[in-house]
């Protein structure tokens, strides 16, 4: 590491922690400190949206992706887009007026309190799994081409995200973003423009050599669900990200920070629209670093056994000085921003899906503190979970993993249920939950031929990419079978749906036509 590097790294870092105590004191209520009062300009949650979506593991992952393969990950990415053209328009504003900051709160009001916990509950367990694991990964790869301790880095950066989430609250997390976002996209271009104009050869060479052997495509287009084709990775993307838009707190709590419906929506959309040329650079980086060596770009070591090492060795062993601190700085600002981000839904829903509930006469005060104080304890449990898995590599946690993973799903089909029938009420919601766990435990652990539990014939038959989507579709199948056979009564619990809202929606519309129309 060149000492310009390190430089603009820790001038990074500290500027993010500065971000955080610019903002710190000003949040004296949970709606300020975890909304942002419901304050923050429509593109500034658009970056914040890129920064969250685009984790560290995608600065690895891609380009490792795409030098092993072709592009077939991006497909996902196409769907993401898709998602929020189709629903934005109304799935933002509607949980802009549903909820007031936990989007798990709408799940209370149509199936009850314990189906709200357990919907937050499911999203807090695939989270905190995820936090622990990509802080791992990201402090192995890093620690893998600089020599910096992996526990020192997991220790370091985590110690950083926790005391500038917890001083300034959402609306710190949010500008913490927008910087990431402005050091990844400059990050990318001078990787980019490195790899084209570095070679021997020069950009025409290597672009023509990238074409020739389809390093670009999509993947296969058969439809083929037992291999990661095309369609395979469609399906996966159509259910991964409409569970982000409809039920991920990270995103929702996005939402209801903007200023306006309008500033909301176009925020959002501005964020999915960024997110996919992001990606696409990526997939961009790993096919040119593949053409960079295929030209004689010098010879990987031998310690170089997996494709996504080729890209954080590139970095050391062929980027400039300034060049390589800009994109490290810009990883570890989105691992940094995952662990913020999460850190602060997590101490939201503690407080409004559970404190709330169980100590309905404390005062706002009280749950702030609370808040505050989960923040913490989730941050720490965190790293902890990091720095043991140093020491197993997983294998210890494997089964905790892989019963997040199972607790985590359906809640996409939960809230297509919700959202789509008024006669569906506590006992739909149950019965498609219930089955939605059956599948995906018994999915998950005989995918891949029984790699955990091996059924023989019973061994589940398709690619993992199409567990989440089928146990979504089950669980609103289930779920509309039990509400035509036990139809729940008319009432507030069967209100808020899409149908209520497009009639409460299209009311002030009629009313401002007739105004119009009024000599």
């Amino acid at each position: 590491m060149h000492t310009v590097d390190v430089l603009i790294i820790g001038v990074y870092l500290l500027a993010l922690v500065a971000i955080g105590v610019g903002v710190a004191g000003r949040q004296k209520s949970t709606d300020s400190y975890f909304v942002a009062s419901r304050s923050v300009p429509g593109w500034a949650a658009g970056l914040s949206l890129l920064a969250t979506i685009i984790t560290s593991v995608s600065f690895i992952a891609y380009p490792g992706a795409a030098y092993a393969g072709n592009w077939t990950l991006l497909v996902p990415g196409i769907l993401f887009v898709a998602v929020i053209v189709s629903i934005g328009p109304v799935v933002v504003p509607f949980f802009r007026h549903a909820v007031s900051m936990s989007a798990y709160e709408y799940f209370g009001k149509r199936f009850g309190p314990r189906a709200r916990m357990y919907s937050s509950f499911a999203f807090a367990a695939g989270h905190f799994a995820k936090m622990g694991f990509v802080f791992y990964l990201l402090a192995l790869s890093v620690s893998s081409f600089t020599g910096w301790p992996v526990s020192w880095l997991i220790v370091g950066l985590g110690a950083l995200a926790i005391f500038y989430t917890f001083i300034g609250g959402l609306k710190a997390v949010i500008w913490t973003d927008v910087v990431q976002g402005f050091v990844l996209w400059a990050g990318i271009a001078a990787t980019i423009s490195l790899l084209l104009f570095s070679s021997r050869s020069g950009p025409g060479a290597m672009l023509h050599l990238i074409a020739v052997h389809h390093k670009m495509a999509l993947g296969s287009m058969d439809f083929d669900l037992s291999r990661p084709t095309f369609w395979t990775l469609a399906i996966y993307g159509l259910f991964f990200y409409l569970q982000k838009y409809t039920a991920d707190q990270t995103v929702v709590q996005r939402y209801l920070a903007a200023r306006s419906d309008r500033q909301a929506l176009g925020g959002i959309a501005m964020g999915a629209w960024l997110c996919l040329p992001v990606w696409t650079a990526f997939m961009f980086i790993g096919s040119l670093l593949w053409a960079f060596y295929k030209q004689g770009g010098g010879a990987l070591p031998a310690s170089i056994t997996r494709p996504d090492q080729v890209f954080p060795y590139y970095m050391v062993a062929q980027m400039p000085a300034g060049v390589g601190g800009l994109f490290l700085a810009a990883l570890f600002g989105a691992a940094m921003s995952m662990l913020a981000s999460d850190l602060n839904c997590l101490g939201l829903i503690l407080v409004e899906d559970f404190y709330a509930h169980f100590f309905p006469d404390h005062s706002d005060a009280q749950r702030l503190r609370f808040g505050k104080a989960s923040i913490v304890l989730c941050g720490f449990l965190a790293i902890a979970v990091a720095l043991r898995l140093t020491s197993t590599h997983g294998s210890a946690l494997a089964l905790y993993y892989t019963a997040t993973a199972i607790v985590a799903g359906g809640l996409a089909g939960l809230f297509l249920l919700a959202f789509l029938s008024r006669r569906a009420g506590c006992a739909a919601a149950w019965s498609g939950i219930i089955a939605n766990l059956l599948f995906t435990a018994w999915a998950t652990l005989t995918v891949n031929g029984g790699k955990i539990l091996d059924l023989g014939a019973y061994n589940y038959p398709w690619n993992e990419y199409t567990i989440g989507a089928v146990g979504n579709v089950l669980l609103l199948a289930v779920g509309l079978l039990t509400a035509a056979i036990f139809p729940v009564r008319t009432g507030s619990s069967s209100r808020h749906t899409l149908w209520d809202w497009l009639t409460e929606s299209r009311g002030p519309q009629l009313h401002a036509m007739q105004l119009g129309d009024t000599p």
